[in-house]
């Protein structure tokens, strides 16, 4: 049994997708550096990809959480 209410438990979600989102714009910078690279090391490229990728995943079961919620 929990203590929190659903909005709670809302706040709490939206909070843990707002840090994904910041994470997410970090890996874009990273990816805008990393392709500004000469040559561009694409091995660097596809592991920022690959990360972006799941966040992506991440934020996406977020959502379908905080549907639950509201």
């Amino acid at each position: 049994m929990t203590l929190l209410t659903n909005e709670d438990k809302l706040n709490l979600v939206n909070q843990h997708i707002k840090s994904i989102d910041y994470q997410a714009y970090n890996l874009e910078l990273d990816l805008i550096e990393a392709n500004a690279e000469s040559p561009v090391n694409s091995d660097s490229v596809s592991t920022l990809n690959t990360r972006m990728n799941a966040l992506e995943a991440k934020r996406t079961a977020l959502e379908s959480e905080a549907a639950t919620l509201e």
